[in-house]
C-alpha cells in the first residue's frame, strides 16, 4: 500500500508545501501514487532551499529554482522533469493564494526529454506471458492469469486493476468499471479471453482465498485473503516473465503499451483508444500512433520491391 511521505519540519514554506498537499488531496482529488510523488519531490526541494539557507517561500528566487537540478544530479532527467514540475506547481499555488509577491519558477522550464517509443510486446509474446502466468494448480495461477487478462485486455493501468471491486466487473454485459486519475470513472468492454479468465478465477478461486481473509471487495485477493498490492502485481507480471523466458523487459506498463498499439495497428481509431486508455487529451494517446507507424516502415522496407536499394 503506498503512502504519501510526510514533509518535515516546521518552517514557513514546510507548512504551506504541506498546505499545497492538503489542496491536492482536497480539491483536486488526486490518486495517492501522485500525491506521494508530489511530496516526494518537494521534500528533496525542501532540503535544496534549506541548504541554501531559504526558509520563507517569499525569500526563493528563480535562481534558486533553476538550480534544483543540480541539486538532483545522478537522477533521471525524466525524474527530474516530475520534481521541476512539482516545484512550478507548488510555486504556482503559493502565489495565487498570496504567500508570495510574485511566482519565481514560471520562467524555469524542466530539462526536455528525450522521446522514447514504449515497447510493445508482439501477439505471440502476450499470449506466452499469459499462458506462463495461468501455469499450476491452485488458485493462484487462476488469479493471475485473470489480472494478466484484464491488464492487457482493457488496458488498465496496475493502480486501476488491483482497485477493482467485484461490483466493478459484470460478467454478463462483459464490461468493466475503472477508476483512473482523479478518480474518472471509464466502461470498458471485455474480451472473451478476459470475462473467461476472471469467471473462471471468481468461481474457481476468489471464494478459497476470500475465506482466509476478512471479506475484502477487491477483485484480486492475495494468498492471505487480503487486496494484493501493487508490489505483489508487478511480482506476477515478473514471474510470467521469467517463465515465458522473454527476453525483452515486461512490466504491467508494457501491457498497456501493447493493448493501444495493437488496437492502433488494428484499425482502431485514435481519438477511441484515448477513451479506452483514459487520456484527457489526445496527444498523449498519439505517441502509440508513432509505434504504429515503426511497423508500417517495417512491413513496407520487407515488402515493397523497391524500398530499398538493392545490394550490389
Amino acid at each position: 500500500m503506498v503512502t504519501i511521505p510526510k514533509i518535515p519540519g516546521d518552517s514557513q514554506i514546510s507548512r504551506l508545501m504541506r498546505q499545497f498537499i492538503n489542496h491536492l488531496t482536497v480539491e483536486r482529488s488526486l490518486s495517492v501514487n501522485t500525491l506521494a510523488a508530489y511530496s516526494r519531490d518537494l521534500g528533496k526541494y525542501l532540503g535544496h532551499l534549506g541548504a541554501r539557507g531559504v526558509t520563507e517561500a517569499a525569500d526563493v528566487t528563480s535562481e534558486d529554482v533553476a538550480s534544483f537540478p543540480e541539486y538532483l544530479e545522478g537522477m533521471a532527467t525524466s525524474s527530474i522533469a516530475r520534481s521541476l514540475i512539482s516545484v512550478r506547481a507548488f510555486h504556482k499555488f503559493a502565489f495565487e493564494e498570496g504567500a508570495t509577491p510574485s511566482d519565481p519558477a514560471a520562467d524555469v522550464q524542466p530539462p526536455k526529454i528525450p522521446s522514447r517509443l514504449p515497447h510493445a510486446l508482439t501477439v505471440r509474446e502476450i499470449s506466452a506471458l499469459i499462458d506462463a502466468a495461468g501455469m499450476g494448480d491452485g488458485p493462484i495461477p487462476l488469479r493471475d492469469r485473470a489480472l494478466v487478462e484484464v491488464l492487457y485486455g482493457t488496458g488498465a493501468r496496475i493502480s486501476e486493476a488491483i482497485g477493482l471491486t467485484m461490483d466493478d466487473v459484470d460478467l454478463d454485459g462483459r464490461t468493466i468499471r475503472l477508476y483512473g486519475k482523479g478518480r474518472k470513472e471509464r466502461i470498458l468492454p471485455l474480451g472473451t479471453y478476459a470475462a473467461d479468465a476472471i469467471s473462471a478465477y471468481i468461481t474457481r478461486a476468489r471464494p478459497d482465498l476470500a475465506r482466509r481473509g476478512t471479506g475484502a471487495k477487491e477483485l484480486f485477493l492475495n494468498q492471505r485473503g487480503r487486496p494484493l498490492s501493487r508490489q505483489s502485481a508487478w511480482g506476477v507480471i515478473q514471474a510470467a516473465a521469467g517463465a515465458a523466458k522473454l527476453s525483452v523487459h515486461v512490466s504491467p506498463h508494457s501491457l498497456r503499451h501493447s493493448f493501444a498499439t495493437h488496437l492502433l495497428e488494428g484499425g482502431a481509431d485514435v481519438r477511441v483508444v484515448q477513451e479506452m486508455l483514459g487520456h484527457s487529451s489526445v496527444t498523449t494517446t498519439q505517441i502509440y500512433t508513432h509505434v504504429s507507424r515503426e511497423t508500417v516502415k517495417e512491413v513496407y522496407a520487407g515488402a515493397h520491391p523497391r524500398a530499398q536499394t538493392p545490394m550490389v
